[in-house]
């Protein structure tokens, strides 16, 4: 079985969610506290989960434009790149964490049960967007 695999990387926490490739439905699946060696977690766990492909959040301003946390994500995103075997795919993570947070409201949650959350959202809208798969 493979797995898609998404990431919401934050300075303090990434919250990881996974789909089966054929059922496509994410899942929370843990929350990594952000350090020095997030890159081998992640790495370790496209292993563990069995991961085809990779997708990392990327947020962005109302407008479009860039901001620190941005190129922050991009930086995450090519250090896995030179990390893991698989493709990794960028895609807008406008507004997936007030999505997990309306969601959680009303219930007992940690910001790590957020981060984990918001980390489906990104991973549904990848999924979305490639309705095929998308290895090559």
């Amino acid at each position: 079985m493979e797995y898609y695999m998404a990431l919401d990387v934050g300075t303090k926490r990434i919250g990881v969610a996974v789909a089966h490739v054929v059922a496509r439905l994410p899942r929370p699946l843990t929350t990594l506290t952000a350090s020095d060696q997030s890159i081998a977690e992640v790495a370790e766990l496209v292993l563990q989960e069995k991961v085809c492909e990779l997708v990392v959040g990327l947020p962005q301003s109302m407008d479009g434009g860039a901001s620190e946390q941005t190129r922050y994500s991009q930086d995450f995103a090519e250090r896995l790149r030179a990390a893991v075997s698989v493709p990794v795919h960028l895609v807008n993570e406008a507004l997936t964490s007030v999505q997990a947070e309306t969601e959680l409201r009303g219930k007992a949650h940690t910001k790590a049960d957020i981060d984990a959350l918001a980390a489906c959202y990104i991973l549904e809208r990848f999924l979305e967007q490639h309705q095929e798969p998308v290895r090559p």
